[in-house]
């Protein structure tokens, strides 16, 4: 079995060689793949979410750091970070939890096509699509709401616990 430690880099044997080279990258969901055949595991850490929250303008940013705070409540041991350009939790290596800045609104995502349909009458008074749920850039999301969803996304990404 392989170790990972962040930050380390774990090199591909290419041809019976290896080669600790860093020429070109490309960065795939935190893997990146550097020249001649060496793969590093990066970890995006909470600073991401950080810079992401940073280039918005209030009251956006505000409430955004709210929705974060209480995911963090209701999951502390979540991991924060970067997944599909956007800030994402995730428990155990699945992303149970995310959001994302637009113009005219802000969404709640909960990686799961399946987890609004299960709580029909709490979000009749929200927009929602497949994955996302919209609410107002001034008015953060309650926290027995926020509750509810990752429950539900809890209970669907780990059907035995």
């Amino acid at each position: 079995m392989l170790e990972v430690r962040f930050g380390d880099e774990y090199p591909r044997p290419q041809g019976g060689t290896q080669s600790r080279h860093r020429t070109g990258q490309s960065q795939i969901a935190g893997l990146l793949t550097l020249g001649c055949g060496v793969t590093r595991i990066e970890y995006v850490s909470s600073r991401e979410i950080d810079k992401y929250l940073a280039g918005l303008a209030e009251p956006k940013r505000s409430t955004l750091q709210q929705l974060r705070q209480t995911i963090l409540e209701v999951v502390p041991e979540a991991e924060q970070g970067i997944s599909y350009q956007v800030p994402s939790f995730r428990v155990d290596g699945k992303v149970i939890a995310g959001f994302a800045a637009f113009k005219n609104h802000l969404s709640y995502l909960p990686h799961s096509g399946s987890v609004f349909p299960a709580l029909r009458d709490e979000l009749a008074t929200y927009k929602t699509s497949t994955g996302a749920l919209r609410f107002p850039i001034d008015t953060p999301l309650p926290k027995s709401l926020v509750e509810q969803l990752i429950r539900v996304r809890l209970a669907q990404a780990f059907p035995e616990g």
